[in-house]
């Protein structure tokens, strides 16, 4: 069972309002709201289409700057992770998109208020960059920490449509119960490869909620040969899947005929060799716009599991409902704690309680933690 390693286009926005983002903030937006920065449909644009401030822009636009300083929006990522990749899409601002951005990040405990947000330690992810107007202007992103907000600034003012904020989700176990959804974006699981997403993203499969419309799930190109399509989750943490959920709601005359379930161990087999595998679900009958849960008669600690659809089609949402090995549960809390930036990893800890600042400073300075965890750090999680 070959594989394919994602493109960036699979990785989800972890800004989008689909996934819980919101834009907290904006010093300026009297041309164009903020909120259409996040919106996950891509920006359209009406000729002639005149408010009482000018030409509607699907996007956010501020008013021509008449004294120095620069325009800014704060983003409250719905998924809070590692950054890979920026696009600032100035999609139809022609005359009046900023010449330059640029984007800092910043990682902070609980729902914070814009002035406690302007006070927070921001780290620049994008250092001030020209950009194109009318254009999906994409950035490249080399930084590990797990941040929850970004600041996209202007320099001076202008429009942008959309801004993307791609990478990976990291979890915080201290909201994860004993049984989680393994494959959630939001619990850290993300696609691993796939064969085919000529309409759709397979990354929607793992997005939160219901889907609302055929186009927020994953469906593959028609199939002219002998061959089956397949997509492979890499688990949030290596664990048991209990029972999947196979939805194909708003499928209608496309969904698969039949569906399979495989796991594999990534951590002792190669993921490329077929016999590293096993069956979890055999191939069973899916029905069109069908929300299928079925318990899965084979319990394997895997860390990847895939889809095989026959023989293709599009399906809207994966649930891959179990428990985090012992293993696996340890795993998570060390990948969120080495990833967050000092500042909130010493809140975290000085705000548990009992833990002296020394001690504090102390487990912060031994990152990453490879081992057994610290006392500290498993009297964070839930009981």
């Amino acid at each position: 069972m070959s594989s394919t390693a994602p493109s960036p286009a699979v990785l989800p926005d972890l800004a989008s309002r689909a996934v819980g983002g919101s834009v907290v903030h904006a010093n300026d937006e009297l041309f164009a709201e903020r909120e259409n920065l996040i919106k996950p449909e891509e920006p359209v644009f009406q000729p002639h289409t005149f408010g009482h401030k000018g030409q509607v822009y699907d996007g956010w636009e501020t008013r021509r700057r008449r004294e120095p300083g620069h325009d800014y929006a704060i983003v409250r990522l719905g998924l809070p992770g590692a950054i890979r990749q920026l696009v600032v899409d100035t999609a139809f601002f022609k005359g009046n998109y900023p010449p330059e951005v640029s984007v800092q990040a910043c990682a902070v405990e609980g729902y914070p208020s814009p002035d406690e947000l302007m006070a927070a330690e921001w780290t620049e992810i994008l250092p001030r960059t020209p950009v194109r107007g009318d254009a999906r202007n994409t950035f490249d992103v080399d930084d590990d920490h797990r941040y929850t907000h970004v600041r996209l600034c202007l320099h001076p003012d202008g429009g942008v449509a959309r801004l993307r904020v791609r990478g990976e989700p990291i979890a915080d176990p201290r909201w994860l119960p004993a049984r989680f959804d393994l494959a959630a974006l939001e619990n850290g699981g993300r696609i691993a490869g796939c064969s085919n997403m000529f309409y759709s993203s397979p990354t929607n499969l793992l997005l939160p909620g219901p889907a609302r419309v055929m186009g927020e799930g994953w469906e593959t190109a028609r199939r002219r040969d002998d061959g089956n399509d397949w997509v492979s989750v890499q688990l949030a943490a290596p664990g048991i899947v209990h029972w999947a959920e196979l939805d194909t709601s708003c499928f209608v005359g496309n969904a698969p005929g039949w569906a399979a379930l495989s796991g594999c161990d990534t951590r002792e087999h190669d993921p490329e060799d077929p016999q590293s595998w096993t069956e979890l679900l055999p191939r069973t009958r899916l029905q069109p716009d069908t929300r299928h849960r079925f318990r899965l008669p084979v319990r394997a600690e895997v860390t990847r599991v895939r889809v095989d659809i026959y023989p293709d089609g599009g399906m809207a949402r994966l649930r891959l409902h179990g428990e985090a090995a012992p293993e696996g549960h340890q795993q998570l809390v060390r990948s969120w704690f080495n990833a967050l930036p000092e500042p909130q990893a010493r809140e975290v800890l000085s705000g548990s309680g009992g833990t002296s600042a020394e001690r504090v400073a102390e487990l912060v300075a031994s990152r990453p933690v490879t081992g057994a965890l610290p006392a500290e750090l498993i009297g964070l999680l839930p009981d």
